[in-house]
């Protein structure tokens, strides 16, 4: 049996449109970042659409046997009663996809409680202080460090087999300690989206592999493609300037210690930085912001964003402009594919469970290829256990074919209990650098010491 409590509407229901047409994932929860959208964090969309419709419009997807996505046969469930809290638009989602596990597993009753993601920390954090968890919630990845602080958190068994997932997602679950305290439950990078119009007109066929690639077509768009500018990054956006930092060799932290002014670290925010100095990108947006319309318009004809801008830009361009745009991987300083940021939404299993047994056999089944093959069908947020993008559904559309490349090449943020407040100095220290006169050794040692004065732990 499976309840479906439906504690109001969730403010990310979008027009049915939009919901044909946009393939949005949940932006790492919390966060909001990505592309050079504006408002809190980049101003991305976050949540799933409410309602299937797969952006190459593939059919509801079924398991090896036949049957309907969604009900992965994961061996019988311990009975019992389970409550679970899922956030945004897969709460909403949920309850009813979840009747696959309930078909397979009569004995196991599930409550799904949807949540807006607005309340969703202070909710969580009020029913571990309170002594009343669900069993299973939704988490976003930017979250897991404080809350594996709390220690309200189970670690995962140890027979979870953590190599079907894509690592970088993984991670985001696993403390300092090395222990894992969530699995991904589904998964969102960023890419490059270009003007194929535009850079052919500046005399470049081929999308960027390399820095000095990325620059020159930047250049090459503003100078020979007509457009305003070459490219648009974020002035304050951790999620697209950390990239930068990884795909060069840096990293935030390091055996505990925070590295944000490594000589791998400065060259490159002087790398990213170079794109504001040389007028290749904006220093200042006006209010409210869209990237889309800018893209398609030309002003802005390079960005970086996640998924739901593959039918975002489909629905403002039309079926006249499906190719003059394409999207490529992260490109890295010396060639390859970059590590780009990874986000999306976990799965945890509170310690107050009653029935952890049946908890951990739920997200077990969440995790399933084929039940995230359905769940993709359903909520169009892409699967974090690898083997599942070998589905037709997915590996026949070439555009989420690159997010599926992406991801074998990303990271995230660390788990730490004040990442919150060490990625509000980042993002200060960036706007200091991109849009002010410091200078990227200067802001970097900035980031440095906020960070260190922060510290990991709350």
């Amino acid at each position: 049996m499976i309840k479906d409590t439906r504690s109001g509407t969730s403010r990310r229901i979008w027009p049915a449109l939009l919901v044909a047409m946009a393939l949005v994932v949940g932006a790492c929860g919390t966060n909001r970042g990505g592309g050079a959208t504006a408002g809190p964090g980049g101003g991305t969309p976050g949540g799933g659409t409410p309602g299937g419709g797969t952006p190459g419009g593939s059919s509801p997807a079924a398991s090896a046997d036949g049957s309907p996505a969604g009900s992965a046969d994961t061996g019988m469930a311990p009975s019992g009663e389970l409550s679970v809290w899922a956030m945004g638009n897969e709460g909403v989602l949920l309850g009813d996809f979840a009747s696959g596990y309930s078909e397979v597993n009569a004995e196991a009753s599930v409550d799904v409680t949807p949540v807006d993601w607005g309340i969703a920390r202070d909710r969580l954090l009020t029913a571990i202080g309170g002594g009343q968890t669900p069993d299973v919630s939704q988490m976003g990845t930017d979250m897991m460090g404080e809350f594996i602080e709390t220690g309200a958190l189970e670690p995962v068994p140890a027979d979870v087999d953590a190599g079907r997932f894509f690592e970088g997602a993984y991670q985001t679950g696993v403390a300092q300690d090395g222990t894992a305290y969530s699995v991904p439950w589904y998964v969102e990078t960023r890419v490059l989206y270009y003007r194929t119009d535009i850079a052919e007109e500046a005399g470049i066929t081929e999308p960027p592999a390399t820095w000095d690639e990325l620059k020159a077509m930047a250049q090459a768009m503003q100078q020979d493609g007509g457009a305003e500018w070459g490219i648009s990054l974020g002035t304050k956006n951790w999620q697209e300037y950390l990239p930068f930092v990884w795909s060069n060799g840096g990293d935030v932290l390091a055996d505990g210690a925070f590295t944000l002014n490594s000589p791998e670290a400065v060259e490159a925010l002087t790398f990213y930085d170079s794109f504001f100095e040389e007028g290749l990108s904006p220093t200042q947006v006006p209010e409210g912001f869209d990237i889309t319309p800018a893209f398609v318009q030309g002003s802005h004809p390079m960005f970086f964003s996640g998924p739901w801008h593959l039918g975002l830009i489909s629905k403002a361009g039309g079926e006249d402009f499906a190719d003059k745009w394409a999207i490529a991987p992260m490109p890295a300083p010396e060639g390859g594919t970059g590590i780009s940021f990874v986000g999306g939404g976990n799965v945890v299993v509170y310690a107050d469970s009653e029935n952890k047994d049946l908890a951990w056999h739920f997200v077990d089944w969440l995790t399933d290829p084929a039940t995230q093959v359905g769940w993709y069908d359903e909520a169009t947020v892409l699967p974090s256990d690898s083997s599942a993008w070998e589905d037709p559904a997915l590996a026949d559309d070439a555009n989420v074919a690159v997010f599926g490349q992406q991801l074998e090449n990303v990271k995230a943020q660390p788990a730490i209990a004040t990442w919150a407040e060490v990625a509000t100095a980042i993002n200060g220290q960036l706007e200091q650098v991109t849009a002010g006169d410091v200078d990227p050794q200067a802001g970097a040692d900035a980031m440095q010491s906020e960070a260190e004065s922060i510290g990991t732990e709350q």
